[in-house]
């Protein structure tokens, strides 16, 4: 990958999208991952307004710690970068006391995991329409258009997304070409939604490099038969995960009348 012309490439695209928007900047969840810090610095390169917003809901303090580092490196690098805490997870405790719960429902876990993705995504939009700015995703593009690993209407409502059409390794490519802090480039990646220590290999059962490469074998029209131990398991699983997140990847549908039914 040419990766100075990638850069030169997006930070060109989100300037001329934020100007024919007729927006002012935008704003970004930053979390202590690579994926925000890759596309927070994207947008502060722009020379546009750039809004990091930290979002904890019960968050491990490394997390927080990494995010709080990569946002002073960001300010001291960039005049048209600033930043807002906004602690939610008051919000969140009273949203679950709110609603009925039972210990014993199945999804409860992933329900409340989606529920704090959720709350960020509506604290992003409200800071985008207090200052017009425009809400960049963080979604790589394993994530986004492999195997689904985003929240419906959570980290996946956004405006635009810079970093959709890279895979995780070349994300983290653009990291280190863009002096992502260290702390951040060494992290397990991690969607912090649980409040515990689960990596994104733990939710998804396979690495981000294995899901690359089932990825690239699915675009050659490889199966799974084709291969065989580690193999076969790693592009039945991506497959499989492929098929399960249709639903987030492809537009919403609509019922469309029949004409004789409406004439």
């Amino acid at each position: 990958m040419k990766t100075e012309k990638v850069v030169d490439y997006i930070v060109s695209w989100l300037k001329d999208y934020a100007a024919a928007a007729k927006m002012e900047g935008f704003v970004i969840g930053v979390s202590g991952g690579i994926d925000s810090a890759v596309t927070s610095t994207l947008c502060a390169m722009t020379g546009m307004r750039t809004l990091c917003v930290e979002m904890p809901i019960h968050q491990a303090e490394s997390q927080v710690n990494r995010a709080q580092e990569h946002i002073k490196q960001l300010k001291d690098r960039y005049a048209n970068v600033t930043n807002v805490e906004v602690e939610l997870t008051s919000v969140f405790e009273t949203f679950k006391s709110t609603i009925p719960l039972t210990s014993n429902d199945t999804y409860l876990d992933l329900s409340l995991a989606n529920t704090r993705a959720r709350l960020r995504m509506t604290t992003l939009y409200f800071f985008a329409g207090l200052h017009r700015y425009l809400v960049a995703g963080t979604g790589n593009k394993v994530e986004d258009f492999g195997v689904g690993f985003y929240t419906k209407y959570g980290d996946g409502g956004v405006d635009l997304s810079p970093i959709a059409d890279l895979l995780k390794s070349e994300v983290y490519e653009i990291g280190h070409f863009v002096q992502v802090p260290l702390s951040i480039m060494q992290a397990a990646p991690t969607d912090g939604l649980f409040g515990d220590s689960r990596t994104d290999e733990d939710q998804l059962g396979a690495s981000y490099d294995e899901l690359e490469w089932a990825m690239e074998m699915d675009q050659k029209g490889k199966i799974p038969a084709d291969f065989s131990g580690r193999e076969k398991e790693v592009l039945s699983l991506y497959l499989r995960l492929n098929r399960a997140n249709q639903h987030k990847m492809n537009p919403i549908p609509v019922c469309i009348l029949p004409a004789h039914l409406k004439n």
